[in-house]
């Protein structure tokens, strides 16, 4: 996790088993709640995205790009080859696409490797509980913390839908939690995945981040840190690495999003349609994993809503972010601004990391569906709480399918 810069608010700073990267500074703490996802640099020295990490090539070993991310990029200035070479790396702030119609995301094979994906982490941040409003619609009393249960691998097995979220962003290399869900243009055969806004645009102060893929399942077996230093790709990647082609998030999120104070938080919330780095033989994501869940637009009621369970990979103290987690609460609400949605809120104890990673509960017709994502949490962790899914998201999801069908 980063510190923050001194303030009236009390804040967990620090780091969470980095090494050789220094502690990064952020923004003071704007109002009653922080996003539990900010990026952390990479200690990597080697994901430098340099020649060894190559765009998808050919079999006459030229770069195969799609002519329409080539042209999004060269209307920006941006140059392919440059890009996969480490012009990806220049965050200055006129050439950060963030317009909803500018994401690009070529695929620069073999970066996410695994010692870059075992070192990205994200962070927890927070602000004093007290500083709740009490007009601000309705707010239910905080709920007592709920311990995370580790989820017993394998986590395909258990949680198929499950993993996570790689990108980068000007602070470096970072990682959320993310579901694999239905596709409606595509029944049984889904590439999308749905996350928290905060883990693909940086809001009103940034834009999209660059590099992002998704590992179902990673981690499958459990392992701890001290064996992943060894791991190979397949060992923390077993069902491929998938490349976002296209992802979407609200407009509130892009116009109101911020890294601290729960701005934009009832509407953070995206959808990323992948491919595969690597040839997948031809199967889809859903595919591939065996699984993908339903989302449920038609939010119920908070009374209505006996349980809810939340999962992720928690990698702010006391986790390392390597193991999936979830936790099991009946949730109440939180009102963050009186005109927006109130968001759900359920007491649990993951920690940054979680970020992005599903909750599901029983959809209207009586089977399991996402009806939420972890988006903020408070500075000493205990409650999480994920915006109810309406039309805004609806709107979201419909988009990505309907850009993809019958491709």
């Amino acid at each position: 996790m980063r510190s923050t810069r001194p303030s009236s608010h009390t804040v967990r700073g620090g780091r969470a088993g980095r090494r050789n990267s220094p502690v990064l500074a952020a923004v003071a703490l704007a109002s009653a709640l922080a996003l539990t996802a900010t990026a952390c640099e990479s200690g990597d020295a080697t994901a430098d995205g340099q020649a060894s990490a190559s765009a998808t090539a050919s079999d006459d070993g030229k770069l195969k790009i799609p002519a329409d991310v080539r042209d999004r990029l060269r209307e920006h200035g941006i140059d392919i080859d440059k890009w996969k070479n480490g012009a990806w790396k220049n965050w200055d702030r006129d050439d950060w696409l963030r317009e909803a119609n500018e994401y690009v995301n070529p695929i620069i094979e073999g970066l996410w490797n695994p010692d870059r994906m075992r070192e990205a982490e994200e962070p927890d941040q927070g602000v004093d509980e007290g500083e709740i409003a009490e007009d601000q619609g309705v707010t239910d009393a905080t709920p007592g913390p709920v311990p995370a249960r580790a989820v017993p691998p394998s986590y395909h097995a258990n949680a198929p839908t499950a993993g996570k979220v790689f990108f980068d962003s000007p602070e470096g290399s970072a990682v959320c939690s993310a579901t694999v869900v239905k596709d409606p243009a595509h029944p049984g055969k889904s590439n999308l995945v749905w996350t928290a806004g905060h883990c693909v645009h940086a809001g009103k102060k940034g834009g999209w981040y660059r590099n992002i893929a998704f590992v179902p399942s990673y981690n499958d077996d459990g392992k701890p840190v001290a064996e992943l230093e060894n791991a190979t790709r397949e060992d923390v990647a077993p069902y491929g690495v998938w490349w976002g082609d296209w992802a979407q998030t609200s407009d509130q999120w892009i116009e109101q999003g911020g890294s601290t104070g729960g701005e934009g938080a009832p509407y953070d919330f995206a959808v990323i349609h992948v491919t595969p780095e690597k040839s997948s033989g031809g199967k889809s994501l859903e595919e591939m994993v065996g699984s993908a869940l339903p989302v449920e637009f038609k939010a119920p009621a908070v009374p209505r809503v006996k349980r809810v369970v939340a999962i992720g990979y928690p990698a702010a103290k006391p986790y390392d972010g390597q193991k999936l987690y979830q936790c099991e609460s009946r949730p109440g609400r939180l009102s963050i601004n009186s005109s927006d949605p109130t968001m759900y809120r359920i007491g649990c104890t993951m920690t940054g990391g979680s970020s992005g990673g599903g909750w599901v509960a029983t959809g209207w017709d009586g089977k399991p569906a996402l009806v939420s994502n972890t988006s903020i949490g408070p500075v000493t962790s205990g409650w999480l709480a994920g915006p109810r899914l309406g039309d805004v998201a609806k709107g979201v999801y419909d988009s990505v399918s309907k850009k993809f069908a019958g491709r």
